[in-house]
């Protein structure tokens, strides 16, 4: 497929902001006049170190007014500094009279309303900014420009001259975490910053892939250890914007901490136990209109809580009796740790040594037309390029991300991820994204992935899932086209809880390969496929593709080729790449997908859903026929089950051995429950035969047995054979009438033997597939009289 447009896939992009990056150079000789001028009129102060500031980042605000050139607006006081021109010495409160070195600002406590302006087109090599004190409510304390417009950003270009975070056993040290900023803000809140350039880092063509390296472009940290009793731990109102973050390097491998251009963090050197609840968090950031090229490991990280979470008695249970390893992060939850109302927007990353955007442990946080060009660029390990872990009542939407890696482990554009409650995507664009499009973890509610575009996003479109989830999930009115001969898979494992597939496009662009649907057998069983559209450019079909009583095997007829996908637009102008795959007026599509409130209220173009009879299929709703208002979900696909008398249901079982451990969850009574997200498992010293007798209470008759075994990523099926037997009171017996030596598996229906009538049935696991070392664990075991 081509993409269209000029070069590669994200080249010339509009903007509304004034800002230019390493992309926008290259739009010719006025940028480069722009930017030689400005390195001639450079001051020489603190001059040869390296990095040199990037001709991009130097006419970036050309033309504007810097906002230390307009009046102080809050109360409080400016404050000057010069790299060339200023003097310590001086009272720095004038132009004339301006500071020299960042030093003079770190040793000054500012007070709220006050400002730190630094002169455009200085540089101040080697140094780091940490100034002191907190502002208040509607007068926060600034760091911006001021000086000629024509000039660059002021540049603070640390060269990695920041303490190290870790002791010398690797240990996080409390007192220097969250120092390892050009800019650093620790336990201070009612903070401003616009306007400056920033690097850290001496060398950034030699990759550091070794030692223990921290280096952030703005480090805003909380450090519990460090708060005094009754000192506030909420820290309040950030505002960063219009910053060029550039060339920050770190080892290509985790230490156990994050850093990026923009790096919000909580500390503490003890368990979360030991901390109070309802703190320690942010509240009110918002970081948007910033550039970030050749960063590491992020673009923006946000509020990770580093509070002691990795020990013994970390873990907890969750109401349900669902276990959770501390760095889950569910007591985030639990002690309501979550930072809160954040808006992340606008900003333009490129070249990003892992995830670009890593969101994590936060509460109503608004993440849109944010551009991601290249992630997991120098990290080969398991990120995505925008995603929140650990978070809560948020929403992702109108952000593009493309240049993804081939990664073997998650290197997704997006990522449903671990202990999510009420987490959304949608209206997203992603293109070009080898690995393929959404890592999926589970042990989450309410996720939904509705009204995104993915084109060439071959790998795997679902990847992942380890662990049940305490609701189902939704993909709802998605478009996919990939190649069919690039595509691994749509999922790779198992669905382990109820996902909904519904109003999806899926478009197979390939000509000879039909879609590849799964890797493992039974990878579908919990998946729900309803009102979704499968095109082949083929015309084959895989024996995989799931079922779908109303679903289409039909050319959707696009308004655009799908060939021609739109690039370098601006994720500005985001839904114009959406508009490229609205449907046209005669496409068997319209009206053809299924109302749920998950849906939402509109599509990816703002249009109402629905008109019509239903809402259409795809990420573009059709505005023909009359408009529904109001729409009501009056069939239901969550009530959709199957409408067999299950005979199994609720009865009572005992095994021959439980494994005691998960809080006691793992009962032979969840083999009855109805419920394939619960399981039953052998203790591990376990010996064969392993017997699960099911007890009906009168004599009952079927003609057909159901059985599952559990699966996630390092769970295999474990069971080679086994017997089915019924109980003869004359004998005193157990009478065997159906064996399998192939298996169980996922799904295996036992049928071929005569009707049955006992009061009580066994299964019996008489032998273990060779290759496993645990004893078994199953779902669900199912009793059926079908009269065939």
């Amino acid at each position: 497929m081509r993409p269209a447009g000029n070069g590669p896939p994200g080249g010339e992009r509009a903007s509304k902001r004034p800002r230019i990056t390493a992309r926008t150079l290259r739009a010719g000789l006025t940028s480069l006049l722009a930017a030689l001028l400005v390195g001639s009129l450079a001051p020489a102060a603190h001059a040869a170190a390296l990095p040199k500031p990037s001709p991009a980042a130097a006419v970036s605000a050309a033309g504007q007014s810097w906002p230390g050139n307009l009046p102080n607006t809050t109360g409080g006081k400016d404050y000057y500094i010069d790299a060339t021109h200023g003097h310590d010495d001086a009272a720095g409160t004038s132009p004339k009279i301006a500071w020299r070195s960042l030093a003079k600002a770190n040793a000054t406590t500012f007070k709220p309303g006050d400002r730190i302006l630094l002169k455009a087109g200085e540089q101040w090599q080697d140094e780091q900014l940490w100034p002191k004190g907190s502002g208040s409510a509607g007068k926060p304390i600034t760091i911006s420009a001021y000086g000629d417009p024509h000039a660059g950003r002021p540049y603070i270009a640390t060269n990695g001259k920041v303490p190290s975070p870790f002791n010398a056993d690797g240990t996080k040290n409390p007192k220097t975490v969250g120092l390892t900023g050009a800019i650093v803000l620790r336990n201070q809140q009612y903070w401003d910053v616009d306007s400056v350039e920033l690097s850290n880092d001496d060398d950034f063509a030699t990759d550091i892939t070794t030692g223990s390296y921290v280096r952030d472009g703005i480090m805003v940290s909380i450090n519990a250890d460090l708060l005094k009793d009754g000192e506030d731990s909420i820290m309040d109102h950030f505002r960063i914007s219009n910053i060029y973050v550039h060339n920050l390097d770190g080892p290509s491998s985790w230490q156990k901490i994050h850093y990026g251009g923009v790096d919000f963090q909580v500390f503490g050197s003890k368990s979360y136990k030991d901390y109070g609840t309802g703190g320690y968090y942010f509240k009110d950031v918002r970081i948007e209109d910033n550039t970030f090229e050749n960063v590491e490991l992020h673009a923006v990280q946000f509020a990770f809580n580093w509070f002691g979470a990795d020990s013994a008695d970390s873990g907890q249970y969750d109401e349900s009796g669902k276990w959770h390893d501390g760095w889950e992060q569910l007591w985030v939850r639990t002690r309501d740790l979550y930072s809160r109302d954040v808006y992340i927007g606008h900003n333009y990353a490129e070249s990003i040594g892992q995830g670009a955007f890593q969101l994590a442990d936060t509460q109503r946080m608004t993440v849109e037309y944010n551009e991601v060009n290249g992630f997991l660029k120098r990290y080969d390990a398991v990120s995505c390029a925008l995603y929140l872990w650990a978070g809560a009542d948020s929403t992702m939407q109108y952000n593009e991300v493309y240049g993804g890696p081939d990664n073997e482990y998650d290197g997704t554009p997006w990522d449903l991820e671990y202990t999510n409650f009420n987490v959304t995507y949608q209206y997203n664009y992603s293109h070009d994204n080898a690995a393929g499009w959404m890592a999926y973890m589970g042990n989450s509610s309410n996720s939904v992935a509705r009204y995104n575009l993915s084109v060439n996003d071959n790998g795997v479109l679902v990847k992942n899932m380890l662990s049940t989830n305490y609701s189902p999930t939704y993909f709802a009115n998605n478009t996919f086209v990939y190649d069919g001969a690039d595509l691994d898979y749509v999922h790779d494992e198992t669905f382990l809880s109820r996902v909904h597939f519904l109003n999806n496009i899926f478009y197979n662009t390939s000509k000879t390969a039909p879609t590849t649907w799964y890797r493992r057998t039974g990878a579908l069983r919990q998946a729900v496929f309803a009102n979704n559209d499968y095109y082949e450019a083929s015309g084959k079909h895989s024996a995989q593709e799931p079922a779908d009583p109303d679903g289409l095997r039909a050319d959707p007829k696009f308004t655009g080729d799908p060939a021609d996908y739109v690039t370098g637009a601006g994720v500005d102008r985001i839904r114009k790449a959406a508009a490229h795959f609205s449907l046209s007026k005669d496409s068997p599509l319209i009206d053809a997908g299924r109302y749920n409130a998950h849906l939402g209220t509109a599509d990816f173009l703002g249009t109402h859903l629905y008109y019509g009879d239903a809402p259409d299929i795809g990420i573009a709703e059709a505005p023909l026929g009359k408009r529904v208002a109001h729409p009501v979900d009056d069939d239901p696909i969550e009530e959709e089950t199957d409408d067999r008398v299950n005979l199994a249901l609720g009865k009572t079982v005992t095994a021959s051995s439980t494994h005691p451990g998960a809080n006691g969850t793992l009962t032979a009574d969840k083999l009855t429950d109805g419920d394939l997200t619960t399981r039953w498992a052998a203790a591990d010293d376990a010996t064969y035969p392993i017997t699960l007798d099911i007890n009906f209470g009168s004599d009952t008759t079927f003609d057909e047995v159901y059985l599952d075994e559990y699966t996630d990523a390092g769970t295999n099926p474990r069971v080679q054979s086994f017997e089915l037997q019924r109980w003869d009171p004359g004998t005193g017996q157990w009478v065997t009438f159906a064996s399998r030596e192939n298996g169980i598996g996922h799904d295996l229906t036992v049928t071929g033997f005569s009707s049955v009538t006992t009061s009580r049935l066994r299964v019996s696991l008489t032998g273990q597939i060779a290759t496993e070392t645990y004893t078994p664990t199953l779902t669900e075991i199912a009793v059926y009289h079908t009269g065939k």
